[in-house]
């Protein structure tokens, strides 16, 4: 089985896009565990984290803040979580190196692992605020 990340990037597979760069990509967590849920990924296949080389570490970070403050303003969320995983054991689903941004909600609380279930036109609204919010 293939890299689902990769085929997004590859465009064989459909991602709901908010950002891109000749390095990077952000979309839209397919299973979010809040509204915004969003990934950012490195165009270059790596496994883990450990696999890049620190440069690129320090670029995919320097990213995650310009995403989260675009999601923070179209969503309304109070505040963001970040997350990394690395290896099966750290519950890394998809074997592609990706930050998490989980927009929180005062009104909600924080839960890590429920999920939740979008139709495409959700996420495709959801997308467009996001982008528009991006400078």
């Amino acid at each position: 089985m293939g890299c689902i990340f990769c085929e997004i990037l590859n465009g064989d597979r459909a991602g709901h896009i908010l950002y891109e760069d000749k390095f990077h990509v952000s979309f839209l967590d397919k299973y979010p565990i809040d509204v915004g849920h969003s990934l950012v990924i490195p165009r270059e296949h790596h496994e883990r984290i450990t696999d890049m080389n620190p440069e690129n570490v320090g670029k995919i970070f320097s990213i995650v803040p310009k995403i989260a403050q675009a999601i923070l303003n179209a969503t309304g969320a109070d505040a963001f979580s970040l997350g990394q995983n690395n290896g099966r054991a750290a519950k890394q689903i998809i074997p592609h190196v990706h930050v998490h941004i989980i927009p929180r909600y005062n009104s909600k609380g924080t839960i890590w692992t429920k999920r939740q279930i979008s139709t495409d036109d959700e996420l495709s609204e959801l997308a467009k605020k996001i982008r528009k919010n991006i400078i």
